[in-house]
């Protein structure tokens, strides 16, 4: 009877224990899952100058869109970081993929090339890239006399000397019987009969000669309207264009930059952009060095992050550079994050929550003057 109390003492003794044991390595288990890992010690954030993302003061303090919105996720996670600056956006994802960097956080767009490199959280500003050029442009002249030996100006002149070739042809050939002005054998004859055409579309004195003959009259009246036509619109079409780009400068859309020399920060997804597209460029080191440039006339314009060109030009003052309406290649911006980081989930999380407060979108109205909706 005893030897029986003490087996059932000793299997309830086992019973709790291995109780006791499973409770603690259940939480355990949780606790040690990507989720639900709490991070020790102080992470080190990567980041760059991009205002007005990303700005730093004479006192070395941190702020601007990018900035404010990690601190505010940071706040929520409870996270310990300081900040670490670089030059470029290739230096950030460098520092980060070879583990020097825990997060980076700037003006860093999306690309797949960097996603192969890098991990990064779900985007919290879309954008595009943009084109700024010299905003003083009415003493120039050059994208005119480019204008004016461009392909379609010189196809534009070839319609209309053809129009006025065809009608000397036709009018030599119904008069070069009756009409001694039309005369004198086959290329005297369409020669007089293509003067004859131009002096009419020019309204000019063609000298006397006219046609004789019913079919020859019938070209010359249906040729002075078509030509009035034609001049009117050649005319027309070609002074728009001249005082288009004489005002507004030499890019207007996307396909204006393969004529102009494009500068391009170097480093930048605008880089493969252009490349794809075919469009030749130079690199500067920072958009501070592509606007001296267009300053100094070394480069027509400078493609650039859209809301970043802004925000330069209306912190110069000066007026000398404007931001053209060209918009090209969708951005995302994104928090950049090792591949092997744990944070990603909860990042994600928190940005969610701040994107929808209403302290994200006076964020963006304080630094761009626009809502959440209009730059989203």
């Amino acid at each position: 009877m005893k030897k029986r109390r003490r087996r059932f003492a000793l299997a309830a003794m086992a019973l709790t224990l291995a109780i006791t044991v499973a409770s603690e390595l259940v939480p355990a288990a949780q606790a040690a899952s990507p989720e639900n890992q709490v991070i020790v010690g102080e992470l080190v954030v990567g980041t760059k100058e991009a205002p007005p993302f990303a700005m730093k003061d004479n006192e070395g303090n941190w702020s601007g869109i990018s900035i404010d919105l990690w601190r505010q996720v940071a706040d929520r996670l409870k996270l310990r970081y300081h900040f670490v600056d670089v030059v470029s956006v290739t230096s950030l994802l460098e520092n980060l993929e070879s583990g020097h960097f825990d997060v980076a956080v700037a003006a860093i767009t999306v690309t797949p090339a960097r996603q192969q490199l890098v991990d990064f959280s779900t985007p919290y500003f879309h954008t595009g890239t943009g084109v700024a050029v010299q905003a003083d442009r009415i003493t120039s002249w050059g994208p005119v006399i480019r204008s004016i030996g461009s392909f379609s100006f010189l196809q534009a002149a070839m319609a209309l000397l053809g129009l006025a070739f065809l009608a000397g042809a036709l009018i030599w050939f119904f008069e070069r019987r009756a009409n001694e002005g039309f005369g004198g054998g086959m290329a005297r004859g369409i020669s007089s009969g293509v003067w004859w055409s131009t002096n009419t579309m020019t309204q000019r004195s063609s000298g006397g000669t006219a046609p004789a003959t019913l079919p020859g009259r019938i070209v010359a009246i249906v040729w002075m309207v078509v030509s009035v036509i034609a001049i009117a619109v050649f005319t027309a079409g070609i002074t728009s264009a001249l005082t288009t780009k004489r005002l507004h400068g030499a890019v207007n859309t996307l396909a204006d930059l393969s004529a102009v020399r494009v500068g391009v920060v170097r480093g930048t997804s605008t880089e493969d952009a252009l490349s794809r597209m075919r469009i030749k460029y130079r690199t500067v080191v920072s958009p501070k060095d592509g606007f001296e440039a267009l300053h100094e006339g070394t480069i027509d314009a400078l493609a650039y992050d859209r809301p970043i060109l802004a925000w330069m030009i209306r912190q110069d003052g000066s007026s000398s550079v404007e931001l053209t309406d060209v918009t090209f290649e969708p951005q995302s911006y994104a928090i950049a994050l090792r591949n092997d980081s744990v944070l990603r989930k909860q990042i994600n999380v928190a940005l969610l929550e701040v994107e929808e407060s209403d302290w994200w979108k006076d964020t963006l109205f304080r630094y761009l003057g626009q809502s959440a909706n209009d730059r989203s």
